[in-house]
């Protein structure tokens, strides 16, 4: 496994949430991919490193999208959502990891 190059505290901290969504879910029915809400800063190597570590599960390969955030109005208020950084991890075969034991 590739978990030697970083150190163990901030692997825990590149996985911010797991997304489940319609999208998240066909996506992980098709290709045996999980999303997740990961850090700005995160890199393909460190989200793989991190999925092996805390899940204990073979990555295949990670693709990463980043999503502006968009401008929402409240009133005379004008906020912006944060910029979401997702990464798809694709699992080898015959691997799974199940969230949705934790989140029902």
């Amino acid at each position: 496994m590739s978990t030697a190059k970083f150190e163990e505290g901030r692997l825990m901290q590149v996985l911010v949430a797991p997304i489940v969504s319609e999208k998240a879910t066909m996506v992980a029915e098709k290709s045996n991919a999980v999303t997740f809400k990961v850090l700005q800063d995160a890199t393909k190597p460190e989200i793989k490193a991190a999925v092996e570590l805390m899940f204990k599960v073979e990555v295949k390969g990670v693709s990463v999208v980043n999503t502006k955030g968009k401008t929402k109005r409240y009133g005379k208020s004008v906020g912006r959502r944060d910029n979401v950084r997702k990464a798809y991890v694709t699992l080898k075969p015959g691997q799974e990891l199940n969230l949705s034991g934790e989140a029902a």
